[in-house]
C-alpha cells in the first residue's frame, strides 16, 4: 500500500492556491526570510508553521503593515514562544497604522473639500461666460 502524504505538509501550490497568491511571492517571502520550508532535493516542502506564517503576513499586508513590521511580529513569535510580547507589539503596530490613516483620512477629506470648491468656482465661471458650446 503506497505511504500516505503527510497532511501537514504544503507544496507551494497548494499555498499558493489557498492564500490567492503567486509561487513568485511565496519565494519572495522566502528570500526575505519570512519562510524556512524544509527541502527534498529541488521540492520545498511547507510545514503547518509556513501556512500559518503566510496567513499572518497576508493578514498584515490587508493591514497596510510593512514586511518589516510583520518579520518584526513574526520574530517576536519565535524568539518567545509566548504570544504575550507579539500581542503587545502587534497592538503597538496598529495603534500607529490607525493613526497614520486617521491623519491621511483628514488629509482626503480636506483635498475633497478643495476639490469641489474648485468644481463650485468652475461651474460658476463656466454659467457666467458667453455661450462657447461648453458644459
Amino acid at each position: 500500500m503506497p505511504s500516505q502524504p503527510d497532511p501537514a505538509t504544503f507544496t507551494i501550490s497548494d499555498l499558493a492556491r489557498e492564500f490567492a497568491l503567486t509561487t513568485r511571492t511565496i519565494r519572495f517571502y522566502e528570500d526575505e526570510g519570512l519562510l524556512t520550508p524544509r527541502r527534498s532535493g529541488q521540492a520545498r516542502i511547507y510545514g503547518e508553521r509556513e501556512r500559518v506564517r503566510i496567513k499572518l503576513i497576508v493578514r498584515g499586508k490587508r493591514l497596510g503593515l510593512s514586511l518589516t513590521e510583520i518579520r518584526e511580529l513574526l520574530d517576536l513569535y519565535d524568539v518567545s514562544k509566548s504570544e504575550r510580547p507579539q500581542l503587545i507589539k502587534f497592538l503597538d503596530v496598529l495603534a500607529a497604522r490607525r493613526a497614520m490613516l486617521k491623519q491621511q483620512q483628514e488629509d482626503i477629506a480636506i483635498v475633497l473639500s478643495e476639490i469641489e470648491a474648485f468644481e463650485r468656482q468652475c461651474r460658476k465661471r463656466l454659467r457666467r461666460s458667453p455661450g462657447d458650446g461648453a458644459v
